[in-house]
């Protein structure tokens, strides 16, 4: 609900306004289509998510990593006979069977160094180079899809990544931890910008957007079970309910955390995937029939070594594997122009070599989700990458 934080940041400038939830509002949005890009901070180890059992130097390069393909409660869950998932993917593995899911493999951005934080900037700015500009590919996206001041893009969470950030005004989710402020509170402030018709538009749109988050996601959405362990759930749960209404925002980033698997990776792996698989079921369930619409697409910052290291880890690596799922997605499919994973096919000895550039599945996703034209896509959106072509076939027709 609205509180005084909320309220308080309005006597400010007009610059901090920003952090308002009036950014929910919306009205006649330019596309009844949904999008969600999962973000996996620290590197996801695709040969772990979706392990290439059938290659025949996949045991013995993974050592200790390798999961059993025998069918056992603990092993892969089998997909298409040369590739499964990992056993925690539950839910994902229910929708490939649907044909509401589907896997690229070797994939990764242009990016060839190892560095979280550069790889991180890259993924988001959609450039072939990181650090090239304050604006992220996805808030250039919402801005060629006009919708005038309607507020499209959802961050879900405390903060907007920089695939959110840019001059398109985007939306931002994620519950408070202070009380609401009292009716008495609204009112003062309320007569206090009676004369002040910038402050007093603003305001009354900060209390229509609270109205329609209360209405979409309820008042007990607080604090209370809001911990590690599941607050990508609540913010995925949340974030499809606001998705899900007619006047609410269309496209939303959702962060997932605790893919940097340097140690116990076992055991780490198995507790991300499980945190992943139970937040995007959440978000199915709180789109309801909105998930025809929809098309959720993974993204990471670069993939893991193909060895393990001595510490039953892996190591900071290149290419990895991305998942595409929703009601809109054409899947039951494993697309891989796989390199293999004997010592000459790895990249520099050590990595899953990248065969597949992540912004050719981004772009297929804009131009045949979102509308998006291709020309804008290769100079606006991903500048100077004509090179990487949208990839054909990937959703419903």
């Amino acid at each position: 609900m609205l509180n005084r934080r909320h309220l308080l940041s309005l006597t400010g400038s007009l610059a901090v306004l920003g952090a308002l939830p009036a950014r929910l509002a919306l009205a006649d949005a330019p596309t009844d289509a949904r999008f969600v890009l999962a973000i996996q901070r620290g590197a996801m180890d695709g040969l772990h998510a979706v392990p290439p059992y059938a290659d025949p130097h996949y045991k013995a390069l993974r050592g200790n990593l390798a999961l059993a393909d025998d069918g056992g409660a603990k092993g892969l869950l089998d997909l298409d006979g040369k590739f499964g998932l990992h056993p925690k993917l539950a839910a994902l593995k229910s929708w490939y069977d649907q044909g509401e899911m589907l896997v690229v493999h070797a994939v990764a951005t242009p990016y060839r160094e190892r560095s979280h934080f550069d790889g991180q900037d890259l993924l988001e700015n959609g450039s072939a180079q990181p650090h090239a500009g304050n604006s992220g590919w996805l808030n250039r996206a919402i801005g060629l899809m006009g919708g005038d001041d309607r507020r499209l893009g959802l961050a879900l969470g405390p903060e907007v990544p920089l695939a959110l950030r840019g001059e398109t005004a985007v939306a931002s989710w994620a519950p408070d931890k202070l009380p609401s402020a009292a009716p008495d509170f609204l009112n003062l402030v309320q007569a206090m910008y009676a004369k002040q018709p910038a402050l007093q538009t603003v305001l009354r749109q900060a209390i229509d957007a609270d109205r329609l988050a209360q209405a979409a996601v309820g008042s007990t959405a607080g604090m209370a079970s809001f911990r590690p362990g599941n607050a990508a759930r609540i913010l995925a749960e949340s974030g499809g309910k606001l998705l899900a209404q007619p006047n609410g925002p269309r496209i939303a980033v959702l962060e997932l955390q605790g893919w940097d698997t340097h140690t116990n990776q076992n055991g780490r792996m198995a507790q991300a995937l499980a945190q992943m698989n139970d937040a995007l079921a959440a978000l199915k369930q709180s789109l309801g029939p909105v998930w025809a619409k929809t098309v959720v697409m993974t993204a990471t910052e670069f993939g893991r070594t193909a060895r393990p290291n001595g510490s039953n880890g892996t190591d900071h690596g290149t290419a990895t594997a991305l998942f595409l799922a929703g009601g809109a997605v054409a899947g039951k499919r494993v697309i891989a122009n796989w390199p293999g994973l004997d010592s000459g096919r790895l990249y520099q000895d050590r990595d899953l070599a990248p065969t597949t550039d992540f912004r050719s599945v981004a772009k297929a996703v804009l131009q045949a989700h979102l509308g998006l034209p291709p020309e804008a896509l290769d100079r606006v959106v991903f500048p100077q990458s004509a090179a990487a072509k949208p990839m054909a076939d990937l959703l419903r027709s």
